[in-house]
């Protein structure tokens, strides 16, 4: 049996916790959640999940052990329950952004398997896009992880080198999407509906858009041929949006969000 240790539960660690027990993947009396104000907590006591406040005990009852608090606060954990991981027994999983595999056994033993995991803030409704990177671990291992996050959305196994690349266009690509969105919602009021009806419509339409691609797996150009006509409304507002730098911005934003992300964990030593 499989017992879990998510350290640091914020909303990713405990939006893992309820999709691996709504999947069946695990008991949540087989998930501890640690966290120093173990208060916030208390709704996930009552259904059953194990909450502390101590670090070391939650791994040393565990074998799996995720990693999910701050960059800021990583080394001062991993040298709290370094003397309590044992390379022959526990697999680090670490969604700590701009942390590699090799900076997290530097601390805990050069044995120890990690494997890198960047969720989205989608996990919470289990529809996160989640790419999964490791230099050391076994194959069984990454089939688990792959498993045990595919409860909460698709997964995607990358090289390790591309987590930061991965950390911008998935993790911070939500808030890119959602300000899109929100971009056209104001459009909407600007044409002449109220705020709600607006965001309503918005919404539904970048859902449907993306689910043309999930769907059908078509290329984006494909899709936006079949709305485009000669001398057409879409083709004008288009055009107009790329006159103003719609996907040059866009694509800058990402790029920058990268090398953002790979100096989050330099930054906080």
């Amino acid at each position: 049996m499989k017992k879990i240790a998510i350290i640091g539960s914020g909303n990713i660690g405990l939006s893992l916790a309820k999709g691996l027990v709504k999947a069946d993947f695990a008991k949540a009396a087989d998930i501890t959640l640690t966290r120093r104000n173990i208060d916030h907590l208390q709704s996930f006591a009552d259904a059953g999940f194990v909450v502390s406040n101590n670090n070391k005990d939650a791994v040393a009852k565990s074998n799996i052990l995720i990693l999910a608090v701050l960059p800021q606060q990583l080394n001062t954990v991993l040298d709290e329950i370094h003397p309590v991981v044992n390379p022959a027994k526990h697999l680090v999983i670490s969604v700590i952004s701009g942390v590699s595999c090799a900076a997290v056994r530097e601390k805990l033993g050069a044995d120890v398997e990690v494997i890198r995991v960047m969720p989205n803030t989608a996990i919470a409704i289990g529809q996160s896009m989640t790419c999964i990177a490791s230099d050391n671990a076994t194959v069984e291992n990454i089939t688990d992880v792959t498993k045990m996050f595919e409860t909460v959305g698709s997964v995607v196994k990358i090289n390790e080198d591309l987590m930061t690349s991965a950390t911008a266009l998935c993790a911070c690509g939500i808030a890119f999407f959602l300000r899109a969105i929100r971009a056209a919602s104001q459009g909407g009021v600007e044409i002449g509906f109220h705020a709600d009806e607006a965001l309503k419509m918005a919404v539904q339409t970048a859902k449907g858009a993306a689910d043309l691609l999930l769907l059908h797996g078509t290329h984006p150009e494909s899709e936006i041929d079949k709305v485009t006509s000669p001398k057409g409304c879409t083709i004008a507002g288009l055009n107009e949006m790329e006159h103003n730098g719609f996907s040059s911005s866009l694509i800058k934003g990402i790029k920058l969000s990268a090398l953002q992300a790979g100096n989050l964990y330099t930054k906080a030593q």
